[in-house]
């Protein structure tokens, strides 16, 4: 319970503080609202950007994902993080995703989870903890994403709480 209650301060401040440096529709805000309307769900959450070509390859796997487990709680949630807005709109039109896309130029949110490199991904499980962190994608480790995937959806939850993740979450860290 504590763990929870510590969550939702987290947020509440991140959330204070993105607000007060942003107007209404900031990312932070969009990416509140995605995790909100996906509460008690498995949620993938990737960075990404239009030059990264390792996230080209993951795009369909998403896609994939997303359409193969959604009826089972799980949803995935991108972040772009190109400075260029049209870069992103035009890798999107080639790569068109099934799922939600918040843009985010300024990288504020990239920051708070302390993003290194593109893509990187986090599985949060139903309670909103981050459970899993990769940097980059590889297609050789597909099975062990969505043996990932399957482990939390299969998981119960012990709260079903509607919290999110926060910077101090970081659940297990990929090491490539």
């Amino acid at each position: 319970m504590k763990k929870i209650f510590v969550l939702i301060l987290l947020l509440i401040n991140f959330t204070a503080a993105a607000t007060s440096e942003h107007q209404i529709g900031s990312p932070q805000q969009s990416l509140e609202q995605a995790l909100l309307a996906e509460k008690g769900k498995v949620v993938y959450i990737d960075f990404w950007a239009s030059w990264c070509g390792p996230c080209v390859k993951s795009f369909p796997w998403m896609n994939k994902i997303q359409q193969q487990y959604k009826e089972q709680g799980f949803t995935v949630i991108s972040i772009n993080l190109d400075t260029d807005k049209t870069k992103a709109s035009q890798f999107l039109q080639d790569n068109t995703p099934s799922f939600a896309v918040i843009y985010d130029g300024k990288g504020t949110i990239a920051k708070h989870f302390s993003i290194k490199g593109m893509p990187t991904s986090m599985l949060i499980n139903r309670d909103g903890e981050i459970k899993y962190r990769h940097s980059g994608f590889y297609t050789g480790k597909i099975n062990e994403y969505e043996d990932e995937i399957k482990q939390l959806l299969n998981s119960s939850s012990m709260t079903l709480s509607k919290n999110f993740p926060n910077k101090k979450s970081r659940g297990k860290y990929d090491s490539e």
